[in-house]
């Protein structure tokens, strides 16, 4: 049986870290836990459930996450986020290919996310399927992409696959809790693009938000879910739009609040 590592960030996680812990209890031979100095009891939280717990100042999405591979002891490693956890089909899954020993020519599986707001799973407004390559060998790619938004990728040549199962994501448990996201990625992605030209960010900020919307609202169904979709995409929208405005802000060293509902 091939031995498996689980990787988790985490940042004052104490409301969900115990049960993403508990979920991948039976697949896992060890999991480690990259904390960025938490102040509440997420610490003690991992240590009594027997995770490994690392500690490291954060300084990015993409930087953290690819320490907290670096950490695994296996090869093959599970990489989740403090309020994700597979569904019994992904557990299920992720224990026969352990049993088999993964096939040789295998190096990455993705599966579908499966996010939930208000504690009610959405499949519209563009959350569904939302598929992740999480599952990889941690010599056999990288998390890329442009924080907060990462991505792992494999190196050139190498091959992933699809596998069944979803990832539960308890991605805004309450609407304050969305507001407080949006807050929080519109920040850390503006400073990504706060060196950009002027005219790109004025025109990305006029017109993409109106975009964002319009596909999620309409084309990926978002008023299918009511006023839970109506909140999705319209809070999808105002975060492209105060990611580019803040960006905005910071090339000319300006002061802007944070968006209140």
């Amino acid at each position: 049986m091939t031995p498996l590592s689980v990787v988790i960030i985490t940042k004052n996680e104490e409301k969900t870290i115990g049960a993403c812990i508990d979920a991948v209890s039976d697949i896992a031979d060890e999991i480690v836990v990259l904390d960025s100095f938490s102040t509440d009891k997420t610490e003690q939280i991992c240590r009594e459930k027997g995770a490994r717990f690392e500690q490291n100042a954060f300084d990015g999405h993409i930087e953290q996450k690819n320490r907290a591979k670096n950490l695994a002891t296996h090869n093959w490693v599970l990489s989740l986020d403090a309020d994700e956890k597979p569904d019994s089909m992904l557990l299920q899954n992720i224990k026969t290919l352990k049993e088999n020993d993964f096939p040789g020519n295998i190096s990455g599986y993705s599966m579908n996310r499966l996010n939930f707001y208000c504690r009610k799973p959405v499949k519209s407004c563009g959350w569904y399927p939302d598929t992740k390559l999480r599952l990889w060998k941690k010599d056999c790619g990288a998390w890329t992409g442009i924080n907060p938004h990462d991505r792992f990728e494999l190196n050139e040549g190498m091959v992933s696959v699809y596998l069944q199962g979803d990832i539960l994501h308890n991605t805004y448990p309450t609407h304050a809790d969305m507001v407080r996201q949006v807050n929080k990625f519109a920040g850390i992605a503006a400073q990504q693009f706060s060196q950009k030209p002027l005219l790109w960010l004025i025109s990305k900020m006029l017109f993409s938000p109106i975009f964002k919307y319009t596909k999620n609202y309409l084309i990926k169904q978002g008023f299918m879910d009511g006023k839970a979709g109506f909140q999705i995409c319209r809070y999808q929208a105002i975060e492209v739009f105060r990611k580019y405005r803040l960006a905005i802000t910071l090339k000319y060293s300006l002061y802007e609040p944070d968006f209140q509902p």
